[in-house]
């Protein structure tokens, strides 16, 4: 095996170079080609230097190392060729197969699982980001005991996928693993209390929340920079954002809402970031609207938007939640299919074509969801004192007011607005 692996993680993974390999077992709903760019390109986004794909037809998946002996022959072959120190493996392996798979290649093996782990490693900025991708990378590798765990007191992100000093006493690391579990798992308890009574101060208050989703690298923060003025990372990178990011913004009809910005999914997605980043991934769970942005110019958009979806039923999502899918980067797209899906778009209720780069229909991205926030609304009539500022401040802030009438004794205001804040209102008159 290369010595690269006795080096540091993240000296060892800048420049690496990998062989991506997609063992098609059958049943997958993308084809083999859409399936290794996309690994590829999760590969490249942890600074991994890809220089071969390789698609496999398993016929008889193997309990010991999935693939063939043959085709095990053909990958190592290519990886000396190539000098390839690291094989990324787009399914799951078993930590039996790793092993056998590391030893028979003598290179680093890492399946997709371990792969997405790694680049959320990486990616996670705030401490709560870091809280929970560390606590998914020990669920993964609780049963994988192939490391040393002396690293595990480190302060900065990234988990030693890609190297580490190799591997020693494995009832200590499993001590080691089962309290850093349980001490990280207070932590994020406390996380989510306090995301709780954040929450429960915005429904007080209340404002709607309205929650961007879809597959990584759709263009979701794109589309949230471009709404808010706010300069979230957004780049042609899977994965470019992994903590939440609220903003408050205004709507026609709504003065107030706030538009959050979530991780991207990807398909199988791991079971231990879905359980890891609950906390987070409930901000989606209680959004009063949620817009799934699609990369609508890729070849696997309905494979990607079934698996968004499938994420959302993991994660509680209510199919009742109102939704809106974006159908983003229209703009790269030939003329003659752009104008047949804004055609076909046109002719839906739950759909608008964008461009988030160019700004080409997020205004009506904009008001398609006030539209949709409001259509509950009813129409009221409410007489206030012609003094009253206050109180007609309040309607105009959360409400519409479709007309007004001032007369000598009183104010009339033709609002529309959400029972609940009528409701408010009229509380807020009888504490007056």
């Amino acid at each position: 095996m290369s010595a690269g692996f006795d080096r540091d993680r993240d000296e060892f993974a800048r420049g690496a170079k990998a062989i991506v390999v997609f063992p098609d077992l059958g049943g997958s709903s993308r084809d083999a080609d859409a399936r290794l760019e996309e690994t590829a390109g999760l590969a490249e986004a942890i600074g991994v230097e890809v220089v071969d794909r390789i698609a496999l037809r398993v016929r008889a998946p193997r309990a010991a190392t999935l693939i063939g002996s043959g085709q095990i022959s053909d990958i190592a072959g290519r990886a000396r060729m190539e000098d390839a120190q690291l094989v990324v493996f787009d399914g799951a392996l078993t930590p039996i197969q790793q092993r056998n798979l590391e030893t028979a290649l003598e290179a680093k093996v890492i399946d997709r699982t371990g792969l997405i782990l790694e680049i959320f490693g990486e990616r996670a900025a705030t401490a709560e980001g870091r809280l929970q991708v560390e606590l998914a990378h020990l669920d993964y590798q609780s049963g994988r005991l192939v490391r040393s765990w002396t690293h595990l007191e480190r302060q900065r992100g990234g988990f030693g996928f890609l190297g580490g000093p190799g591997e020693t006493q494995i009832e200590a690391d499993r001590r080691l693993i089962r309290d850093r579990m349980a001490r990280l798992r207070r932590e994020l308890d406390q996380v989510t209390r306090t995301r709780g009574l954040h929450r429960e101060r915005r429904q007080r208050a209340p404002w709607p929340v309205i929650a961007l989703v879809g597959y990584t690298n759709a263009g979701k923060s794109t589309l949230f920079n471009r709404v808010t003025g706010s300069d979230v990372m957004a780049e042609d990178l899977l994965f470019a954002t992994l903590d939440p990011t609220l903003r408050q913004i205004s709507l026609p009809g709504i003065d107030k809402a706030i538009l959050s910005d979530t991780v991207g999914f990807v398909s199988e997605l791991p079971t231990q970031l879905v359980a890891a980043f609950k906390a987070t991934l409930e901000e989606v769970v209680s959004a009063d609207l949620l817009i799934h942005v699609r990369d609508i110019a890729h070849p696997d958009s309905e494979a990607q938007r079934a698996d968004v979806e499938a994420v959302l039923e993991e994660i509680g999502v209510a199919d009742t939640t109102p939704r809106i899918e974006a159908w983003n980067k229209v703009d790269q797209l030939e003329l003659v299919d752009r104008d047949v899906l804004l055609a076909d778009a046109s002719r839906r209720d739950d759909v608008v074509a964008i461009s988030a780069l160019t700004g080409q229909g997020v205004d009506d991205l904009i008001r398609h969801a006030a539209t949709r926030l409001t259509s509950a609304h009813r129409r009221y009539v409410i007489a206030l004192d012609p003094a009253d500022g206050a109180g007609a401040a309040w309607l105009h802030q959360h409400g519409e007011v479709l007309s007004q009438q001032i007369d000598d004794d009183q104010a009339h205001y033709e609002v529309r607005m959400a029972e609940r804040d009528y409701d408010r209102f009229q509380q807020r008159s009888l504490e007056d």
